[in-house]
């Protein structure tokens, strides 16, 4: 029989829970904060005010996104890169995709040697046509396995009510991604896992764009018909893109792709849904920017993903009039007429 000493030496030893940083302290960053807390990781949120991390540490509460829902006290902030950084597992990355290369510059002294790099971004970078991992790689200099993406129907209003969702996590290490999940698993959100990057990528930043034009649909009052039809053809639009670039064409079936798609483009919560309902009853875009007040992915994207397709020879004629919408290239009677007349042929 074991004696004491013998069963402490022979006991696992339990690790110790997983740490991370989210930058930063939005809508989206805060709610993510708040499933990794639940699940038991050490959180510590990055605002840039300081009276919002103040807030975050005293009455753990965001002010300027979620006033009415209280953070888990283990949930705290800072105004402090190098402090949030310290000792993290996981960064998490939550900031507008045209930002992401200036802030993730600024930042990438403080990421530690075996930190993993999470994204939650969902638009392609103007200019480049990269998408968020491949900036993340470009700036920072680490190795795909320790890039990874977090991308699903994912509401952030409802994520902090507790109401269930569930997301992709992709990385090309498999391994990575186990971790990732384990960090961020809780009773309300359950995260698969993936080796598709490409494909969860492209899903998430398509599908902002599709939502733009079933809003510009609703604002019009056109009915469920068209939504169905806009929202099945977007589908049909991220797929040819996604196996263009090397995508699982089944990633854009599953929750990054068509997920992430019918709750972004049904949802009165979307931000590129409701912008486009904006323009769909006349609003112009400067309107509708002033009207929303947050970043919209869809808004800043749908140029380079059009450029991205015309890259790869491939046909997004949804996205092109959303993007000749948002440009001033066409009208709403235009974008709507092209649309409609286009040639017919089958449809696959």
């Amino acid at each position: 029989m074991a004696s004491g000493t013998e069963r402490e030496e022979h006991a696992v030893v339990q690790s110790p829970p997983a740490r991370a940083a989210v930058f930063s302290a939005g809508s989206w960053g805060t709610a993510v904060g708040k499933i990794l807390a639940d699940a038991g990781t050490g959180v510590v949120l990055h605002a840039r005010r300081a009276e919002v991390a103040d807030a975050i540490n005293g009455v753990h509460r965001n002010p300027d996104y979620f006033p009415d829902h209280e953070l888990p006290p283990a949930l705290t902030a800072t105004t402090d890169p190098a402090a949030a950084l310290d000792g993290a597992d996981h960064l998490v990355l939550s900031v507008p995709a045209q930002q992401l290369r200036h802030c993730l510059t600024g930042w990438a002294p403080h990421i530690g040697p075996g930190t993993v790099i999470v994204s939650l971004m969902k638009g392609i970078e103007n200019g480049t046509r990269l998408r968020a991992s491949e900036i993340i790689r470009e700036v920072t200099g680490v190795g795909a396995e320790r890039v990874a993406v977090l991308s699903g129907p994912n509401l952030a209003r409802e994520i902090m009510a507790g109401q269930p969702a569930a997301a992709t996590i992709a990385c090309a290490d498999e391994d990575t991604a186990r971790r990732f999940q384990q960090a961020c698993r809780t009773p309300y959100f359950r995260p698969y896992t993936s080796t598709d990057v490409i494909g969860c990528e492209l899903g998430g930043a398509v599908k902002n764009v599709i939502a733009l034009a079933v809003g510009v649909a609703a604002g019009l009052g056109l009915g469920a018909n068209a939504t169905a039809t806009v929202i099945t053809r977007g589908l049909a639009e991220a797929t040819r893109l996604g196996t263009a670039l090397g995508a699982d064409p089944l990633t854009l079936a599953g929750l990054s792709g068509t997920g992430d798609l019918v709750a972004t483009c049904t949802s009165p919560l979307s931000r590129n849904r409701t912008f486009g309902v904006l323009l769909g009853r006349g609003l112009s875009v400067t309107e509708a920017t002033a009207e929303t007040r947050q970043t919209t992915e869809g808004v800043t994207s749908a140029e380079a993903l059009l450029a991205l397709g015309r890259r790869h020879r491939v046909d997004l004629p949804i996205t092109g009039l959303v993007s000749g919408l948002l440009h001033g290239r066409l009208t709403l009677d235009e974008a709507v007429t092209a649309l409609l007349r286009r040639p017919p042929k089958p449809e696959r």
